[in-house]
């Protein structure tokens, strides 16, 4: 076929020899399947920001630090040198997220390159060799539905543990390999530590992969893993091999209905001093008062 334009400055490199087929175009990205060498890879290319379908960015880039001020002011300001820094940060963040969570034995491909906006990364296979299906393209008995949840959530636990969450994590976002389930489109990716929305975001990656794998074991409907590991990863014990049930007991805080009572008074009783204060005051009429306001207004 013909080489995408994008994709000839890794030709002219020599990182890829021929570009064989387009594999998918998402609202992120056109991915193709390229040869290097005697081996078969996919080089994944991004589309610009006026051309992605992908809303709501701030919510997942909350968090991402940004090291140059005069980038980071540039990109507040959205100038269009600035616009073009937050574009590349946007595609550098999942490219340093596949390499982070490869290192770190999370089951996905396993990145070689990243040039001018194009990501060469493994291509992954079924048995027979060609590419492999989507979660949702397969069948699934009631055991190999936990088993591959059981799978998937093990492989969140060891992405929190890295500080990072998905941010979109479907079945629609999962490949089964020869070797099992492989987790697959990360521009979303986002820091657990300084986001604001982390928890809800895991919350819901979680949740599609509980619910989607219900619909073969329904039990699995009604687990809390979402809450449980993170509950474990605020308190700083949250480990790879942390051994979790899907249960979790909401904390029960009672409140000190007495005390509330007492704030309120307290208040009350501030107030009505404050204007008396402001009754004797024999300031010409029209002056403002002088004294500084109470902390309620």
């Amino acid at each position: 076929m013909k080489t995408p334009k994008r994709i000839e400055p890794m030709i002219e490199d020599g990182m890829i020899d021929e570009v064989l087929r387009e594999l998918m175009s998402g609202k992120e990205a056109s991915v193709y399947v390229v040869r290097c060498g005697n081996e078969l890879r996919c080089a994944k290319v991004y589309k610009k920001a006026n051309k992605r379908s992908f809303r709501h960015m701030s919510k997942y880039q909350e968090g991402r630090k940004i090291r140059n001020s005069r980038l980071a002011r540039a990109m507040a300001k959205g100038s269009k040198f600035g616009k073009q820094e937050t574009e590349d940060a946007w595609q550098n963040a999942e490219v340093a997220a596949l390499f982070r969570l490869a290192s770190a034995g999370v089951r996905v491909p396993k990145p070689y390159d990243f040039l001018d906006g194009v990501l060469l990364m493994e291509f992954m296979t079924n048995e027979y060799g060609a590419a492999a299906p989507r979660l949702n393209d397969v069948a699934i008995e009631p055991d190999k539905a936990r088993e591959y949840h059981a799978f998937l959530i093990s492989q969140i636990v060891l992405m929190l543990c890295t500080g990072l969450v998905h941010g979109d994590l479907s079945e629609f976002n999962v490949l089964l390999t020869t070797t099992g389930p492989v987790i697959i489109d990360l521009p979303q990716v986002m820091d657990a530590v300084g986001n604001n929305y982390a928890f809800s975001i895991l919350e819901r990656d979680v949740g599609n992969i509980s619910a989607y794998f219900g619909r073969f074991a329904p039990e699995l409907k009604n687990t809390q893993y979402a809450k449980e590991m993170w509950a474990l990863y605020a308190a700083g014990t949250l480990h790879p091999t942390s051994a979790l049930t899907g249960k979790f007991d909401e904390p029960k805080e009672l409140v000190n209905v007495c005390s509330v009572i007492r704030e309120i008074e307290v208040v009350q009783l501030d107030k009505k001093r404050y204007e008396a204060m402001l009754a004797a005051d024999d300031a010409p009429l029209g002056k403002k008062s002088k004294k500084p306001l109470p902390y309620w207004l």
